[in-house]
């Protein structure tokens, strides 16, 4: 399954933001990146997430069985890390700046 999806994180976020979303990130399986670059990588898993302008991108490819539980478990760490409701804009969910 090809993923592109943004979550409501601004790219603006203060370094603190940051240190614990790149926790979060080391916390999730097929973890494969490092300070540098966030990557998931496994068989049929191939996944990055990069600050754009319209949130927390994640895009690459992951099979529709993983994705699911995998996205939900990633938004549900971020959520507890940030202390606030992560998850896509599209779908309502405010981004909190400076936070």
């Amino acid at each position: 399954m090809e993923i592109t999806v943004n979550l409501n994180v601004h790219y603006s976020a203060p370094p603190e933001v940051w240190k614990k979303i790149s926790r979060v990130y080391a916390s999730m399986p097929y973890w494969a990146g490092d300070e540098q670059q966030a990557r998931w990588l496994a068989k049929d898993i191939d996944v990055w997430a990069s600050a754009e302008p319209g949130g927390l991108q994640f895009s690459g490819t992951m099979p529709d069985n993983i994705w699911k539980a995998w996205y939900d478990e990633l938004k549900k760490k971020l959520t507890a890390a940030l202390g606030y409701a992560i998850g896509e804009p599209e779908d309502g969910y405010d981004f909190i700046c400076g936070n």
